[in-house]
């Protein structure tokens, strides 16, 4: 099958476990996290022979709590030659904490990563994508803490997360202080007034792949842009045992669960992919700022 463009994308992974998503974290509680069946060394060494058979490289935004019980996982990432980031500690919502816990938790999960990867940590993703406009100060600790980027902003209207209305491609996050962040945002398809998800997650599997396809296509054709894919080691595991949650999130943790690898490889098949620190370093024109107050 011929690739659709010569542009490569960002391929990346939220590595967090089934029980741990933020749907369920009124249903399981972070204390009894221990107690689950622990189903993401499998998931995520899947993903890796995927990639490894494919020769791509991608970009593992990985727990601090996961690592610190899964070292040789982040040591295999890395030693297949993916990028290490971090995608927090506990995954708890950003809005949901105040400025200091958030800093803690972040300082914490890596330095975690770093020991672990012998390597730095430059990329960032909220649980959640809960950077939002109520929670805008956490670019000034990514900042401080020293991260090159951050991609936990969502370009859509969404009852958990998104800030509506920003750029849709990457670009430099400006805050008070003259501090700034480059900000790689999930990527989404313009259709009239509005930027519809499309970039992986449950939007990759209750969504007709031929729409992901199209909207992928159409970023890098007619846009001339990278886009950025997402998806979480337990989406590729249908077997998964099941946790009694409200309907909504039941549907969409769990629809299409059996087709997610197959629709990925398709994919891997359709577009160029590599880490999210290479398509930056090869973006093709400067980035525009934006100033968020």
């Amino acid at each position: 099958m011929q690739k659709h463009h010569d542009i490569a994308n960002a391929l990346t992974f939220d590595v967090e476990d089934y029980y741990q998503v933020s749907a369920f974290e009124n249903i399981v509680d972070r204390s009894q996290w221990g107690k689950y069946e622990s189903r993401v060394e499998r998931n995520t060494m899947k993903i890796l022979d995927i990639l490894a058979e494919k020769n791509i490289q991608a970009t593992f935004f990985v727990l601090g709590w996961v690592a610190e019980r899964s070292k040789k996982l982040v040591q295999e990432i890395v030693s297949r030659g993916h990028e290490l980031a971090c995608h927090g500690y506990s995954h708890k919502l950003i809005y949901s904490q105040n400025q200091h816990e958030f800093r803690e938790e972040t300082f914490k999960s890596k330095a975690v990563l770093e020991e672990i990867g012998g390597m730095p940590v430059k990329g960032y993703r909220a649980a959640s994508y809960s950077i939002t406009s109520r929670s805008l100060w956490a670019l000034d600790v990514l900042i401080d803490l020293g991260f090159s980027y951050d991609s936990s902003i969502f370009p859509v209207h969404h009852d958990r997360y998104g800030i509506a209305n920003t750029p849709r491609f990457p670009y430099i996050a400006s805050r008070p202080g003259n501090k700034s962040i480059i900000e790689f945002p999930i990527s989404t398809l313009k259709l009239l007034n509005a930027n519809l998800p499309i970039a992986g997650g449950g939007y990759f599997r209750i969504f007709p792949y031929s729409l992901t396809s199209y909207g992928l296509g159409r970023i890098n054709e007619y846009e001339k842009q990278p886009f950025i894919f997402y998806l979480h080691p337990w989406e590729f595991d249908p077997e998964q045992p099941r946790i009694k949650a409200r309907l909504l999130s039941r549907f969409r943790h769990y629809t299409n669960l059996t087709r997610c690898q197959s629709r990925f490889e398709v994919m891997l098949e359709q577009f160029s992919f590599t880490t999210v620190e290479k398509v930056l370093d090869a973006y093709h024109e400067p980035l525009q700022r934006h100033e968020y107050q």
